[in-house]
């Protein structure tokens, strides 16, 4: 799921509650009013895309978050914090990344790299000489252990990120 969308969905009702009562309230701004249906009506990709421009427009890491201490749109400090600590619990997507590897496995590594991905000799060859080096993102917890395993097997030291 997208940063921003991961981090900020709990918002969502909240700030539409908000917005409906800005809306009775007297003297609405309809600059702000315009801005809030507008957000409100994006897509989960949208949301991300959006937060990654407003950061870099902010000048903050992409990384940032309002638990890290960054700023947070829409004075979403307290929620945006619950919500990362909610996600750093419990990890769904991981990381194998190559550490190092013994120079006599490098021909096997290379063709576990091509088997689990669909780069072809030239581009394996030339991951796995960049060590350390993430071979594939975004994997469940049980196919990430799958793939370090197959690659410790053929002599590669291998991290879950």
């Amino acid at each position: 799921m997208p940063l921003f969308f991961s981090k900020f969905a709990p918002l969502v009702p909240r700030l539409r509650r908000l917005y409906t009562a800005a809306e009775t309230a007297a003297g609405e701004d309809p600059k702000l009013s315009r801005i809030a249906e507008e957000l409100l009506a994006l897509s989960p990709a949208e949301l991300d895309d959006y937060a990654a421009l407003l950061r870099l427009k902010l000048h903050l890491s992409l990384t940032s978050s309002a638990a890290a201490g960054g700023a947070s749109p829409a004075g979403a400090g307290d929620a945006a914090a619950g919500a990362e600590d909610a996600a750093v619990a419990v990890k769904t997507a991981f990381d194998v990344k190559i550490e190092k590897y013994e120079a006599a496995a490098k021909i096997k590594i290379i063709k576990e790299v091509r088997a689990v991905t669909d780069l072809g000799l030239k581009e394996a060859k030339e991951l796995v000489e960049k060590a350390p080096v993430v071979v594939r993102t975004g994997l469940s917890k049980e196919e990430a252990e799958a793939l370090a395993a197959k690659l410790k097997a053929a002599g590669a030291a291998v991290a879950l990120e």
